[in-house]
């Protein structure tokens, strides 16, 4: 009877917890808004707009025109005609309404009932916000731009009271290494409005391309605009051989002189029109022009520019404009005067990061200014140089930014400050308490120019933009944070989607809502992959799992795949080629029974292709255990201070310091910047079986298990996860494992599996030694 009644009971909680898991996956599909609203009450009912709806602006409300026109084009479009000018009485009203007692930059307050659609802010910025709400609320058929006119709208009842806990919410993206048409920009500029950016950071000058008019300095374009193929063109050419996303587009190649060049600019028209097109989503173009470092197409095209009057290389990076000349302030200057005029933001973005200092340190021009100004050494002349610059970027009522290195040798506290350098990781507080407005942008987790995985979205979303080590009084210095996409090897209109969607929209999230929804993300995200599609937005599917890449069987295998969506199909080859739409699908359960490489990809619907995997497939023995008379908790480790290309580089190397541990982790000795990590022991596997194991590494590492190498995932790269399996009896097996770190990511997961258990952190008693 006891055992009766427990089971009773837990069945009652197993159904009210699936109701409740129910009623929230239904919410999430309901009002599937990205970035969640501060404050959301689901509400009764829907309200259905349809040609007839009107849109009723007060008197009161008149500086919301331009919004309403906005909203007004959006629903005309779907529609096919004019909203009805006179609202009749029994017609559904959207009212545009002002209320003085919003306090918060960009907060609204957004009601819909059966009758009406209430938008309600204090400025324009957040009427415009709220619009953007109300358009997630509705159908993804207002996205489809078809030829047939939709009839109506239906968008659910809902109040919401909303507010960005940020003020910088951003977005970067690189134009100089490879280059985008303006069709692009705008298409991009959409995503930013769609998901409530409010930042676009355009960098628009590098070694590998000027992108921008300068009426004074035409050569800036003519020449500095194009190039022959480099090294980067290269790698992504060979890599167009499997995947076309990587082809060079041809409508950025000319022929001039009997050569193929690469390239395009921006004129200042073109611009103008970004910006107001910008402008009317309540986004701000900050420009960035690179100086006095990454100027080597500056450089080409005016060669006075340089100290040895010539471009080239320095040990690490281009040789960069001269700042003991006054030509070359004669220069920047009026640079400066052009983009200033250009564009209205309050920001200009000089960059003064990974400076070349060289040639400063043999010019003898430099040797007489820095006696002259007292200057110890090139960081002081660095700073020197910002400091000019940014006195002269003062002087037209703007606000200078600069990536972190410019801390190096001093700044001024009237500078804000990007952080991106993750390996320094006390920058972004030194630069609070030095007074200086920060935006927090670090490699580690912002760079959508690093490959995603299954991880990023994880990752980003619960990125916390505030640094530890800072009072809450400090804290109000971080303005925000923005993720970057540098452009060396995105070549594409399509890569860029890729690699920023959908992380663009867990930044989103976590940088307006701060509150963490993340599983109630990942529900409403599923809404938005068709809102996508129907935007043409080349997004990166969703991940397969349940796999391994390397795999091993004792007779035979079962390989099954987990897919994130039932509307995705999975195909495969067994050839090493890659897998299209015509390809085999894949069962649900494939059995393998001899060495075998599958790659396989998940396909939509519309035809698009996600990442094509690849799994191999051995024969293995199940490993003898080995004995051990006694053995200790924890693993060993040897700890070597030092850079190393790969995990084999530490053979050679001094042991710095040697400790036990008893995580997998990085352990707190490990300080210098750039070091490696030998792990090694026991495993005590408890039971017979074949076991996957799954390593992250930011940078690399390698797994063996019983004297086999398990996972691979060597070499300097961002936070990657390989795995694969071993056969093992149960008993003590020994283990290795290699890991070294470049600088910036210090990220070290070991997980595991065994069948189909979704991956878990090796126990730790698991650790002997």
């Amino acid at each position: 009877m006891y055992r009766k009644s427990r089971l009773v009971v837990l069945l009652v909680i197993l159904s009210v917890w699936n109701r409740s898991t129910l009623h929230a996956q239904a919410v999430a599909e309901r009002y599937a808004i990205i970035p969640y609203p501060t404050s959301l009450t689901p509400k009764p009912g829907q309200v259905i707009l349809t040609p007839e709806t009107g849109i009723v602006i007060p008197k009161s409300a008149a500086l919301f025109r331009r919004e309403a026109d906005f909203l007004r084009t959006m629903l005309e479009t779907e529609f096919g005609k004019p909203l009805a000018k006179a609202v009749k009485p029994t017609a559904t009203q959207i009212i545009f309404q002002y209320d003085a007692g919003l306090t918060a930059p960009e907060g609204y307050r957004l009601t819909i009932t059966p009758k009406t659609v209430n938008l309600t802010a204090k400025e324009p910025a957040g009427m415009f916000r709220a619009i953007q709400t109300l358009r997630q609320l509705m159908p993804v058929t207002l996205e489809s731009r078809s030829n047939f006119p939709i009839q109506s709208l239906v968008v659910p009842a809902v109040q919401i009271e909303d507010q960005p806990a940020y003020a910088w919410r951003g977005m970067h993206l690189d134009v100089s290494r490879h280059f985008f048409s303006m069709a692009y920009l705008r298409k991009f500029i959409d995503l930013l409005a769609l998901y409530k950016f409010n930042t676009f950071h355009l960098h628009l000058t590098d070694d590998q391309g000027w992108r921008i008019e300068i009426r004074k300095y035409p050569k800036l374009t003519e020449v500095g605009a194009w190039r022959t193929f480099n090294n980067q063109d290269s790698v992504v050419l060979e890599r167009a051989k499997t995947n076309p996303d990587f082809a060079l587009p041809s409508k950025h190649l000319i022929q001039k002189d009997g050569k193929t060049l690469y390239g395009g600019f921006y004129t200042q028209a073109e611009m103008k029109q970004l910006i107001a097109y910008a402008a009317d989503r309540h986004i701000d173009i900050v420009p960035e022009i690179d100086m006095p470092g990454h100027l080597a197409a500056a450089i080409k095209a005016y060669p006075f520019l340089s100290c040895t009057g010539k471009e080239g290389w320095g040990k690490d990076f281009s040789v960069p404009i001269c700042p003991c000349n006054e030509t070359t302030y004669e220069f920047t200057q009026a640079v400066l005067d052009e983009i200033m005029a250009l564009f209205p933001s309050r920001y200009v973005h000089l960059g003064a990061d990974e400076v070349e200092k060289t040639t400063w340190a043999q010019s003898d021009a430099c040797k007489v200014l820095m006696q002259r100004e007292g200057l110890k050494d090139v960081n002081q002349l660095q700073s020197y140089f910002v400091h000019r610059m940014e006195k002269y970027v003062q002087s037209k009522g703007k606000k200078l930014l600069v990536w972190d290195d410019a801390l190096e040798g001093g700044i001024n506290a009237s500078a804000t400050v990007m952080y991106w350098r993750s390996w320094v990781k006390d920058a972004p507080v030194k630069a609070v308490k030095n007074g200086n407005p920060v935006v927090m942008t670090p490699v580690n987790t912002l760079y959508f120019d690093v490959l995603p995985n299954k991880n990023s979205l994880d990752n980003v979303y619960h990125f916390n933009p505030i640094p530890a080590g800072l009072t809450a009084s400090e804290a109000t210095a971080i303005q925000g944070a923005q993720a970057n996409i540098w452009t060396e090897y995105i070549p594409s209109e399509n890569r860029v989607d890729y690699m920023a969607m959908p992380r663009m929209t867990a930044l989103a999230e976590a940088i307006w809502t701060k509150e963490n929804r993340y599983d109630d993300y990942l529900q409403r995200l599923k809404s938005h992959y068709a809102r996508l599609d129907a935007l043409n937005v080349h997004y990166r599917l969703p991940d397969l799992s349940g796999f391994t890449e390397e795999n091993v069987y004792v007779d035979k295998a079962l390989f099954t795949v987990q897919k994130p969506a039932n509307h995705l199909v999975i195909r495969y080859r067994t050839d090493g080629l890659q897998p299209d739409s015509t390809s085999t699908v894949l069962p649900e359960a494939l059995p393998i029974m001899k060495p075998t490489t599958l790659t396989f990809a998940a396909f939509t619907p519309g035809g698009l292709k996600g990442d094509t995997y690849t799994a191999r497939f051995r024969q293995q023995a199940l490993a003898e255990p080995v004995t051990a008379r006694t053995t200790q908790p924890g693993w060993q480790v040897h700890y070597y201070a030092g850079s190393f290309k790969n995990s084999k580089g530490m053979a050679s190397a001094t042991v710095t310091d040697s400790l036990t541990t008893r995580a997998i982790q990085v352990p707190a000795q490990a300080t210098a910047p750039s070091f490696g990590l030998r792990f090694w022991g026991y495993l005590a596997i408890p039971e017979t079986g074949v076991y996957s194991f799954f390593l992250t590494c930011d940078d690399g590492g390698v797994l063996r298990i019983a004297n086999r190498e398990v996972v691979d995932n060597d070499g300097q790269h961002g936070p990657i996860e390989k795995s694969g399996q071993v056969a093992l009896k149960a008993g003590l097996h020994p283990v290795e494992l290699d890991f070294i770190e470049g600088g910036g990511g210090y990220t070290l997961k070991l997980t595991y599996s065994k069948g189909n258990e979704e991956p878990r952190e090796v126990p730790s008693n698991w650790l002997r030694h």
